[in-house]
């Protein structure tokens, strides 16, 4: 993992075996729900169900400030605690929670992924223990939030003013690219329409990863984005649907390849299909 740019933002299966008990380390499962984490997670893991635990539950929205610290305060972590994430869908959820964790203040050099997810633990026969951990409670007060990770309509709309200044890469599936579905089945959110928004490179985040779930290479992964014209000196923003397959992509385009400025646009095409007057292309 020497290779990428920030190689110390994730950790190996082995390695994370060898430390599951040091002091200062909290290791959290995330995922749309809790229910593979009830079955049986990773030693000492904490659970983070995606839908009630990360996202607003009034507005359609993130965590707000006094949210994210007590989500923080009730597993244990502080200030000083580095967070190893892992989860299922090749770390979907876990990059999704990184990515908050990084827009409320927590020091990157305390953030790290768990490289093959929960996939590649299960695979290679680790354990897994049904046991809810128990930890005391935290005082922890979140930072000013980082908008430089973060990506809004109005940033959007901008991009589309000057779009030789910015890379804006959906990471959908071809057929929610086109527009011939606007979700995947079974999905819940949705839009009115289905397309891209105009200028977007489609770049399925899934091109990122190996068969077992971990990356591909740095040399891997510079072929495929700069395949689609993409230049990582420019600014990037990254949409799916809803924000988490994006937020993957914000992780490997920030912290394996070192792009110097790239955004998640976390309303994604869920917002964006619905918006009034927003363009949208279809090809």
């Amino acid at each position: 993992m020497s290779e990428y740019a920030r190689p110390e933002m994730l950790v190996s299966t082995e390695w994370l075996a060898q430390h599951l008990h040091d002091p200062g380390l909290r290791i959290v499962e995330v995922d749309v729900d809790t229910s593979a984490y009830e079955q049986g997670h990773i030693p000492g893991a904490v659970g983070w169900n995606w839908q009630t635990q990360l996202c607003d539950q009034l507005r359609r929205d993130i965590l707000t400030k006094e949210q994210f610290e007590q989500l923080m305060h009730e597993s244990g972590i502080g200030p000083t605690t580095t967070i190893v994430f892992y989860g299922d869908n090749h770390n979907w959820f876990a990059t999704y929670a990184l990515w908050q964790c990084r827009y409320w203040g927590h020091p990157e050099d305390q953030l790290q992924l768990l490289n093959g997810g929960r996939a590649k633990w299960v695979a290679e026969g680790r354990p897994l223990v049904p046991d809810r951990p128990a930890y005391p409670r935290t005082s922890y007060r979140a930072a000013f939030p980082d908008d430089n990770v973060r990506a809004t309509k109005e940033i959007i709309f901008h991009t589309l003013l000057d779009r030789g200044q910015y890379n804006l890469i959906d990471v959908r599936s071809p057929d929610e690219f086109t527009g011939k579905v606007i979700a995947p089945p079974g999905m819940n959110e949705t839009a009115q329409r289905g397309g891209h928004i105009p200028g977007a490179a489609n770049i399925p985040w899934v091109q990122a990863v190996k068969e077992d779930s971990t990356f591909k290479s740095a040399d891997e992964l510079r072929a495929l984005y700069a395949g689609k014209g993409v230049d990582l000196s420019k600014e990037t923003i990254a949409y799916c649907r809803i924000g988490e397959r994006s937020s993957h992509t914000w992780f490997v385009l920030k912290y394996l390849l070192g792009a110097p400025k790239v955004r998640n646009y976390d309303g994604s095409w869920t917002e964006w299909g619905n918006l009034v007057g927003a363009p949208i292309e279809r090809a």
